[in-house]
């Protein structure tokens, strides 16, 4: 009789096992952005606003759109940049795409663009990539399109290195 429990009880576990990992395999892994990555992009952002002079806000936000940091520096160049950089960051992040694409096809003619309520068309917002997965974005807002691009741009090349 003891021999028999044993065994219901291996059979019982094995089954067990089994299903956990016939029920794990139905899951993906998912990259996911921390906050310390998060820092990393945000600092390199701003130590390239720094080398060319320009004060204004950087923002880092998860694949959601959600915000995990706001940098914003001394006397950034418009307070506007506030609302700005976490905006081109959560656009980026969910279109998947640099906001610098919306805006170009708003300016070919997609004026309809222009309707998606809640999201910035302007250029300045890149999401962040890993292994295939975009897993955040980054958003610059300071004194022009091409700075913003720029310093958008240094702060995702912090992931590279």
């Amino acid at each position: 009789m003891q021999k028999s429990v044993r065994l219901t009880f291996a059979t019982a576990v094995a089954a067990l096992v089994l299903q956990t990992q016939g029920a794990m395999a139905q899951f993906l892994e998912k990259k996911v952005l921390t906050l310390a990555a998060a820092e990393k992009i945000a600092a390199a952002a701003k130590a390239e606003a720094e080398r060319v002079n320009l004060a204004g806000v950087i923002a880092v936000v998860d694949d959601g759109g959600w915000p995990i940091l706001l940098l914003r520096m001394d006397n950034a160049a418009y307070v506007a940049s506030v609302e700005l950089a976490p905006g081109k960051a959560r656009t980026a992040a969910l279109f998947k795409k640099p906001t610098e694409a919306l805006e170009n096809a708003i300016n070919q003619g997609r004026i309809a663009a222009v309707t998606a309520r809640d999201f910035t068309e302007m250029k300045g917002g890149l999401p962040i990539v890993v292994d295939g997965q975009v897993i955040g974005g980054i958003g610059a807002s300071f004194d022009t399109p091409e700075h913003d691009a720029q310093i958008a741009e240094a702060g995702l090349a912090a992931l590279a290195r």
